[in-house]
């Protein structure tokens, strides 16, 4: 056996909670920069070289808000997230 060349290494896959910091700073670099958080469903934003589907994101925690934990919850309506 040979170790893996470059181009067959697996990307690493990332966790729920990298998947929530890379949106929580998606929404946090929308919210600076417009002042809301009232974002299009097919929204984007580019943080760090990464494509973060915001709008879709922010759609799908509204309709699974009764999931959340307190803290993310609270993480969001600093922002002021609107919740209907």
């Amino acid at each position: 056996m040979e170790p893996a060349t470059e181009g067959e290494l697996q990307p690493v896959r990332k966790t729920q909670d990298d998947r929530w910091a890379a949106n929580l700073a998606a929404a946090r670099q929308f919210h600076a920069q417009e002042g809301h958080l009232r974002v299009p469903r097919k929204a984007v934003e580019d943080v760090e070289g990464e494509q973060i589907k915001l709008g879709a994101f922010l759609d799908n925690t509204r309709r699974r808000a009764a999931k959340l934990s307190e803290q993310r919850r609270g993480e969001l309506d600093e922002l002021g997230m609107r919740w209907t």
